[in-house]
């Protein structure tokens, strides 16, 4: 019985979309719906639901299988006695005048009608297709991948019905949903896993969360058993098998997924007959053959699996691992196998077990070390190795993105005796979950306890977690020396070293570019194999985004997205997914940044690394604030703000996204509202890297909007002289033109006109196109505010199209206004005597839209006075007295 929360997802917005025809049957006639889905997915659930919701008449049926031969059946269900005079035409008339004399809309369910008799469904359809009149909804539902249903019953469900709805597995997420509905709370990892599980099948889901002890839910990686029904069915399917059959289908579970036929026979020790015993395992739902024929079978899916071991019993599964063990060449799956099979410590086994893991943590391949360290610990008798060995596994889900997996191992891992080691994972916890300040106590500690000469791995160890912690806190200075200091405990080849290495670039950024490109070229040529690859190109692509080297770090942020090499991490692709994004909002590509945006957010709900979620947001706002999308912008501000921002890289972007949000609105207070908190200290040295956070611009930008034209001087002189230094050119065309507005606002046009000229020449030669238009917009104004009218429609026009082409329609609302407020494109002759000028009417639109004169001097970069002035004049032409009078006659309009 699928719960009464199963309508979550996919089902909801089926439930919604059936229940909007059922009312709409009046306006569009009636409609004979069919709801196709495997067995579990909840059609009948849907289908009672809605049965439940509706106010009218509703009709019920249920066809089955020993039934499906008798004529009429169906509709006999549907209305007692329809069918007694055998002829369709008065069983198809009767059925009407039933529908007719209903008061509402009626709802005629027949349930699973993949074995209702055809001459029901023959009737229903002549119903609905000659009788447009009748207030009916027909709604059929139909099991598919059933292999008893034939094939003319399935063929007549779709041929009858006028509209089809299919019913998928659940998703991860809608698996957590229904748990969450039983007070029960997933990590996403084990949602996945229970989705993989079940293969999204609700009925499946929902027995598994009924059975099972709530405890179970929160451990790492457990072993999940099979539902009971599917149990049941599992155990009847092989008492009936034939032996050699039998034994065939526990071969093939004990090895798993992917088991080559030559293995399976030799496991379950066949002579002869084996084609007969693969087609009665298959025929029984058991086993499923690959796509190479013989070549290749394995289990039906997990549950079946787990039913078979089940039933085999724990002696039986674990002597037939071990067997297996000897018969396969793979030694990975050897090893898996005897795992498997060892119910108590095997010191030899594990031993075996953690020189794999450090062979797969030498590669960067986190997650499979992660689980042969986890399983080396299990089977670890003495207690500090044991304790040692399930530290390290925690270590490595963090590194390969798994949080909510490690966090699952946390409490075991704290109830351990303190070591360097310990402290260390618990710090490189707290950092992905962006918790600066327990980090630093965690990593300070651990520092404070390692003995340097004796554990130079350990302490290599706590210096890598230390670079990654200092970059998260904006700190470059600190990120080389961490990472110089581990690389000289370990040596360079060592995996702390190299993922040392791969961030040590980006502390070098700040000020030593060259140093920090060689350093990346000599890692690329040392490194080119396995998962480390990952980190080191991704470290590269932000290194170049921050150089202005556009087409390198698209190249190099696009493949470092990827997870699927070999243990690639989904720390290191949600990093490079938050910078490509960025890239991608600065070159135009708008609708793929909010692409990058959606597909990472995904991954960050699932890893649970929340570090990289403001900056991801970040872009987002940027990307619907200019397109005018307010609703979607507060939707990506409100995600920006979620959570702790307690670390700079956090901060930085919110910052910025505020600020963002408000120059989109052409709020300059609130820019200068938003970008306060980057002007004090804690954002010196690093945050102020104007190549990274290109904030200066926006906040000078502003200062002078609010007409504070020193403190914009005596700010602009430190950032200028910061982006020279630091050879970011892009930032350098931005402040350029930050400079320009301020010496345009002061009355000097001409070393203002020098100012954007660079700043636009600059930008030519770089695929920016955003910073290009948004230049040439303030450059148009300041133009037309000294009288340089053809020039400034020049320049905006420019911008315009710019915009346009982006789809920035907040920019191009502005730029119609400023051409028009410009007044080149308008002849004077045609306007008549009470008409308002360019420059009024822009006033009039701005102040009816509630802006207040300050605000609207902003905006049209003119003075208070000015504005007064145009506004006196429109109230006389228009006749009329207030703000409000205006905004209603311009509505009128």
């Amino acid at each position: 019985m699928i719960g009464a929360g199963s309508a979550v997802g996919v089902r909801a917005a089926v439930l919604t979309d059936l229940a909007h025809r059922l009312r709409e049957v009046d306006a569009d006639g009636p409609g004979l719906a069919l709801l196709v889905g495997r067995a579990g997915m909840g059609r009948t659930f849907i289908a009672r639901a809605l049965a439940v919701a509706h106010p009218g008449l509703v009709l019920w049926a249920t066809a089955a299988e020993w039934e499906s031969n008798r004529p009429f059946g169906v509709l006999d269900q549907l209305v007692p006695g329809i069918g007694d005079s055998a002829d369709p035409i008065a069983a198809g008339t009767a059925l009407i005048r039933h529908v007719a004399g209903a008061d509402d809309r009626v709802l005629a369910v027949v349930d699973d009608a993949h074995w209702a008799d055809s001459r029901s469904l023959q009737v229903l359809s002549t119903v609905v297709r000659h009788h447009p009149e009748a207030r009916l909804l027909v709604l059929l539902t139909a099991v598919s991948g059933d292999p008893r249903v034939t094939v003319s019953n399935t063929e007549l469900v779709h041929h009858v019905s006028t509209i089809r709805l299919e019913l998928p597995p659940l998703t991860a997420a809608e698996v957590g949903q229904l748990a969450a509905e039983r007070d029960i709370v997933l990590h996403p990892s084990m949602a996945e896993q229970l989705c993989r599980h079940t293969g999204g099948v609700p009925r499946n889901v929902d027995q598994l969360l009924d059975e099972l002890p709530e405890e179970l839910w929160s451990r790492f990686d457990p072993d999940l058993p099979a539902p009971t029904t599917v149990a049941g069915r599992v155990r009847e399917a092989l008492a009936a098998c034939a032996p050699a059959t039998r034994r065939l289908v526990e071969a093939v579970c004990v090895l798993g997924p992917d088991t080559a036929v030559r293995d399976a026979v030799l496991l379950a020790e066949i002579d002869e007959g084996l084609v007969a015993a693969l087609d009665e395992a298959a025929a029984a739902d058991l086993i499923a053959l690959g796509p190479r024929g013989l070549s290749v079978t394995g289990p039906v899916d997990p549950m079946v699996r787990s039913a078979v071991l089940a039933t085999m019993g724990p002696a039986a599964v674990a002597a037939a691992r071990r067997r297996a063990a000897e018969l396969i060449d793979d030694p990975v799956r050897r090893l898996s196998l005897l795992v498997a099979a060892a119910p108590v410590p095997d010191a030899a086994l594990a031993d075996r077990l953690d020189v794999m893991a450090t062979e797969r943590a030498a590669q960067g391949a986190w997650a499979a070390a992660a689980t042969l360290l986890h399983d080396a610990s299990r089977l670890t008798e003495d207690r500090l190795q044991r304790e040692r060995r399930l530290t390290r596994a925690v270590d490595a889900l963090i590194g390969s993105g798994d949080v909510f997996a490690a966090a699952a191992l946390i409490p075991e891992v704290e109830s351990l005796r303190e070591t360097p080691l310990r402290n260390a994972v618990l710090g490189y916890l707290a950092i992905v979950r962006g918790r600066p300040t327990e980090a630093e106590n965690r990593l300070a500690r651990a520092w404070d306890l390692v003995n340097v000469e004796r554990e130079p791995d350990i302490a290599a160890l706590i210096c890598q977690r230390y670079v990654l912690h200092t970059l998260c806190r904006c700190r470059p200075h600190d990120v080389v020396r961490w990472a110089d200091r581990g690389i000289g405990l370990a040596g360079p080849d060592t995996p702390a070293a190299v993922e040392a290495s791969a961030i040590r670039g980006l502390g070098m950024a700040y000020g030593r570019m060259d140093e920090a490109r060689r350093s990346y070229a000599e890692l690329t040529q040392r490194v080119r194999h396995g998962a480390q690859v990952q980190r080191i190109v991704m470290g590269r692509g932000w290194l170049d985004l921050i150089a202005d080297e556009i087409d390198e770090a698209r190249a190099d942020l696009e493949s470092s997205v990827s997870t699927t090499v070999l243990g690639g991490s989904a720390r290191i692709s949600l990093w490079a997914s938050a910078w490509l994004a960025r890239l991608q909002f600065l070159t135009g590509d708008w609708d793929d940044a909010l692409r990058t945006v959606r597909e990472a957010t995904s991954l960050l709900d699932r890893t649970g690394i929340i570090l990289t979620g403001p900056l991801l947001q970040w872009t987002a706002v940027a990307v619907h604030a200019l397109r005018g999308e307010w609703d979607l912008a507060e939707v990506a501000l409100r995600r920006t703000d979620a959570g702790p921002q307690d670390y700079e890289i956090m901060r930085l972007p919110s910052c910025l996204a505020r600020a963002q949000w408000a120059e989109a609105r052409a709020d300059a207070a609130g820019v200068l509202r938003a970008l306060q908190p980057l002007t004090q200290a804690w954002a010196r040295g690093g945050a102020d890297d104007p190549g990274q956070w290109p904030w200066a611009d926006m906040y000078a930008h502003a200062l002078v909007a609010q007409g504070r034209y020193d403190e914009a001087d005596i700010f602009l002189e430190r950032h200028e002289r910061l982006a020279a230094d630091f050879g970011r050119t892009a930032a350098s065309a931005r402040l350029g033109a930050a400079r320009g507005h301020l010496l345009g606002a002061k009355g000097e046009l001409e070393p203002a006109r020098t100012r954007f000229q660079d700043a636009l020449r600059r930008l030519e030669a770089m695929p920016l196109r955003y910073d290009r238009a948004r230049v040439g917009f303030v450059y148009g104004q300041i133009l037309r505010r000294a009288g340089k009218r053809r020039e400034a429609d020049v320049e905006i026009s420019v911008a315009r199209d710019i915009f346009v082409a982006l789809g920035a329609e907040t920019y191009v609302t502005r730029c119609d206004r400023e051409l028009k407020a410009g007044g080149v494109r308008v002849q004077r002759a045609d306007r008549g005597i009470g008409e308002l000028t360019p420059q009024e009417d822009a006033v009039a639109q701005l102040v009816a839209q509630g802006l207040s004169n300050r605000e609207v001097a902003s905006e049209l970069f003119i003075s208070t006075k000015t504005v007064q002035y145009h506004l006196t004049r429109v109230y006389a032409k228009l006749g009329i007295r207030s703000r409000a009078e205006l905004a209603a006659k311009r509505r009128m309009n």
